[in-house]
């Protein structure tokens, strides 16, 4: 549930953070009149999201057994490449997202009201499409009823106060420092359900070595237990996995997290303070 937790958290404020510079900037320069355009677009973007989401659970459940597990193999290697890509881009233009919005905003309130709407359906959708996918993939990986349903929910929801909190400006955070965080955090989350898609590839009959496991140790940490179940939560933790899982794991995840803090180029630069979304 955490791990699920963490993604709808992450997503999440990312689109509340865009509605919320969106809206604010409008309403600091007197243009509370475009500001249906721009909901028209937030709602937009979210009914596609969910309607995306519906979509997935719903097609996937037609299929047979061998084109279900290609599906949801290659739908969750799909949303692990989004994934690492929002998670650099976010960390590269957190400090810079306002500005970059606030000039795309006034081109679009120059061009008139559908501009309006598809500025701000493109800057929430992208967002909402990359949740659903992931999200539904994580629940895939995880097989554990509602549970990581509930737990992307409550990640959303709390999402969504911290959005009116920066608004209101009741909240103040180092955003930079807080998407490094979480950033990392995704890419652990996204190293297990890459491992998970590369076992959906291997029963569909898409990659070699079914059979063939790295280590079992079921017998010391059963699938079933409160800590199987945790760890497998959290971190999509296997017992038993195959050669071709462990080592797409590490591959994925070493240079990648090391990628992320810089060890293979430039250190990102340290803001000299804490970035707030407040325009």
């Amino acid at each position: 549930m955490f791990g699920n937790y963490l993604i709808g958290l992450r997503e999440g404020l990312e689109a509340s953070l865009v509605v919320c510079i969106l809206i604010a900037y409008l309403v600091k320069t007197g243009r509370r009149d475009r500001l249906p355009p721009v909901w028209a677009g937030v709602g937009a973007a979210v009914a596609l999201s969910m309607a995306f989401g519906a979509v997935l659970q719903y097609g996937s459940t037609q299929l047979t057994f061998e084109a279900q597990e290609a599906l949801g193999g290659t739908l969750s290697v799909i949303a692990v490449g989004l994934v690492t890509w929002m998670v650099f881009w976010m960390r590269r233009t957190a400090r810079h997202l306002k500005t970059e919005l606030h000039g795309r905003l006034d081109a679009a309130v120059a061009m008139g009201t559908v501009a309006l709407v598809v500025t701000s359906f493109l800057a929430v959708g992208r967002e909402g499409l990359e949740t659903a996918l992931f999200i539904w993939s994580a629940v895939q990986a995880t097989d554990d009823g509602y549970n990581p349903i509930i737990g992307a929910a409550l990640g959303l929801a709390t999402a969504m106060v911290l959005g009116w909190l920066f608004y209101r400006g009741a909240l103040k955070i180092n955003l930079a420092r807080f998407f490094t965080w979480t950033g990392a955090m995704l890419v652990v989350v996204a190293a297990g359900v890459l491992a998970y898609g590369v076992h959906d590839l291997q029963e569909a009959g898409w990659l070699p070595g079914l059979h063939d496991r790295a280590f079992d140790i079921s017998t010391t940490i059963p699938k079933d237990s409160w800590y199987g179940t945790l760890l497998k939560g959290v971190f999509n933790f296997q017992p038993d996995p195959t050669t071709l899982q462990l080592t797409v794991w590490a591959a994925y995840l070493a240079p990648t997290l090391a990628a992320f803090y810089g060890l293979f180029g430039n250190h990102p630069a340290k803001p000299a303070k804490p970035a707030t979304p407040t325009p």
